[in-house]
């Protein structure tokens, strides 16, 4: 005959460890997001695209390498690399801006997220650092390329060498700003959505759609309409915002004088974005 109401010791403890806080928790779901930016741990489809991006981008700076070491000036400086990619970097954020944010939102794994110790403004910012972070890597990746290439053949010694980092140093910054506004802008974007094609597809209206009407209003008017039509989509703002304050080569849009506009439409943009982003999420219900 059994008996009743008895308790047995079933090994059960009492955790004794280090509570590790709402930094571990950011630091872990930052590192997660910038692997799946790049399909690392997912399937081999989930690679193709920004693999595939980031092998073009560099076959593309190995041919400016050759051509470069056969003329007297490279075709193409580290900052014209940056305003040639953005087209390319601004599709690689449409396309893993929902994978980062749209598929929490429609498996309900982001109550999960903030039932731990990382709130929603940890949450938001930290897929904005991710994305930002994945599309800094693409715009580097021919960056580094390049730098390795044109620093074996440089006729200059060691002062070509410094002479092509500081270019490196240079186009690593305007890298950064690229990279920190297409996040800012797309991830707020493919929050809105819980299904990847919509989000994807509201993205590449923002950044794809007012290109061409940009371009209409250079062709129609050559003064101040003309000159200010950049800010009204990304690739020609970031653009502008590469003649003014790097010097770049690469000139998509005539800015005129207004170049310390397109630095701060950059600003707030990258500002805004980045605290839309952190306002969808607190009206996330969990």
């Amino acid at each position: 005959m059994s008996e009743s109401g008895v308790i047995h010791d079933i090994g059960y403890q009492r955790y004794t460890g280090p509570r590790l806080g709402t930094g571990y928790s950011a630091r872990a779901l930052y590192t997660h997001s910038v692997r799946s930016a790049y399909g690392l741990g997912r399937s081999p489809w989930a690679k193709v695209l920004p693999l595939g991006l980031v092998g073009l981008a560099g076959i593309a700076s190995l041919i400016t390498v050759v051509i470069s070491s056969q003329l007297p000036q490279p075709v193409l400086d580290y900052v014209g690399v940056a305003s040639t990619f953005t087209f390319a970097a601004a599709v690689f954020v449409a396309v893993v801006a929902p994978e980062l944010v749209s598929v929490d939102l429609r498996t309900n794994l982001l109550h999960l997220y903030l039932s731990r110790p990382l709130g929603r403004s940890s949450y938001a910012l930290t897929k904005v650092a991710a994305l930002a972070t994945a599309t800094f890597l693409l715009l580097a990746a021919p960056m580094l390329i390049m730098f390795i290439g044109m620093a074996f053949s440089t006729d200059d010694g060691v002062p070509g060498v410094l002479e092509e980092f500081g270019g490196l140093l240079v186009g690593l910054v305007a890298a950064a700003v690229h990279a920190a506004l297409l996040a800012a802008l797309g991830l707020p974007i493919a929050s809105l959505s819980g299904r990847r094609v919509f989000a994807t597809g509201m993205i590449i209206g923002v950044f794809l759609l007012t290109a061409p009407i940009s371009a209409v209003l250079r062709e129609l008017d050559s003064g101040t309409i003309g000159r200010l039509a950049g800010l009204l989509d990304p690739t020609s703002l970031l653009n502008g915002v590469d003649q003014w304050l790097f010097g770049a080569d690469v000139s998509l849009v005539p800015i005129g004088s207004f170049g310390p506009v397109y630095g701060l439409v950059t600003v707030a943009l990258t500002a805004l974005g980045t605290m839309a982003a952190v306002w969808r999420y607190k009206g996330v219900k969990s």
